[in-house]
């Protein structure tokens, strides 16, 4: 074995080990070229929400870290990306860590970053110390790339305040926020329930009661979003999970069931969705178990494909692809 050899040969056992292992934190910005599904292939990134600010993608993702040989979640961190055309990508430092939130014991679920008046509002989920059952907190940042810091000093929603809808530990699960055109912001979230609540304009209060949505088979992970007159709320039904969707001509509902958007992946038994416009196309953001030769359920990687409306307003059912984004 030469010398040029050697070294590529102890590179790619390095990059085996650091995906077997969830990867190392990013301390320092990384830049890579995404060649096809998934878009991360060094680390696996699960739960990914996007937003566009700028002119880029900013991709936002837990950090699997279960070792191999074990089948659990276990999560400790968040990741960020952005990309200026979702071929070339940029990991930043690790922004947030669940125990950044001094109240929670740990577990960084799914989370959202949205921007208001300037400032970036990074909503998790996270198991709280005191509070039996997972909880939603808040920090924020002046920057999409951080650093953030808890904004509350508690968390803004806890298993206790949901006790008359469910009786589960893990509802209170999967926030994702959207500001209206009032300019008034909404927080949904939830496990087996779905639920909403309005912010105050400071974006870290309730701002009115919790209110439960009813959605067929719904399982977790909802998002909104909007074109034109319509909302959207997709989210993960049933399980093995596949992405279904609603529409409404208003962000509160009532909701009217439009069907399937997106199979179960087959490799993994979660799915996690985020659906974002950038310069004129929209697309539609997930996680697989692509790169875990067993399966990914508990080891994820984020992808990107295109989403496609028919003249209706209605969503075609997303096509998962290898090749990704060309």
């Amino acid at each position: 074995m030469n010398i040029l050899k050697g070294i590529n040969y102890r590179l790619g056992l390095f990059s085996v080990a650091l995906v077997a292992s969830g990867g190392l934190l990013a301390q320092s910005d990384t830049t890579f070229v995404a060649t096809g599904n998934p878009i991360v292939k060094y680390k696996y990134t699960a739960d990914p929400a996007a937003m566009v600010h700028n002119d880029k993608v900013y991709l936002y993702a837990g950090n699997d870290e279960c070792p191999p040989g074990s089948e659990h979640y276990l999560i400790n961190n968040w990741c960020v990306f952005s990309s200026p055309d979702l071929k070339t990508w940029t990991e930043h430092p690790v922004p947030l860590k669940a125990k950044d939130f001094s109240w929670a014991k740990g577990e960084a679920w799914a989370s959202q970053v949205i921007e208001r008046n300037g400032k970036f509002y990074w909503y998790v989920t996270v198991e709280h110390g005191t509070i039996p059952g997972k909880s939603i907190g808040v920090a924020v940042a002046d920057s999409p790339i951080g650093p953030f810091v808890d904004a509350r000093g508690s968390a803004l929603i806890t298993n206790n305040m949901t006790t008359e809808y469910t009786n589960i530990f893990w509802d209170d699960i999967d926030p994702t926020v959207f500001i209206d055109d009032d300019g008034q912001a909404y927080l949904y979230w939830g496990n087996t329930q779905c639920y909403y609540a309005r912010l105050k304009e400071n974006m870290i209060d309730l701002d009115g009661p919790i209110v439960a949505v009813e959605l067929p088979r719904f399982t977790e992970a909802p998002w909104i979003h909007k074109r034109g007159d319509w909302y959207y709320l997709s989210y993960a039904s049933e399980f093995p999970e596949k992405i279904c969707y609603a529409m409404s001509r208003n962000i509160t509902g009532p909701w009217e069931y439009k069907g399937i958007l997106n199979e179960i992946a087959g490799n993994s038994n979660t799915n996690h969705q985020a659906i974002i416009e950038f310069k004129g196309d929209w697309y539609f953001v997930y996680h697989n178990g692509s790169i875990n030769p067993h399966g990914g359920s508990f080891r994820r990687s984020t992808c990107i494909d295109r989403l496609y409306y028919n003249a209706d307003g209605t969503i075609k059912r997303i096509q998962m692809t290898t090749e990704g984004v060309q």
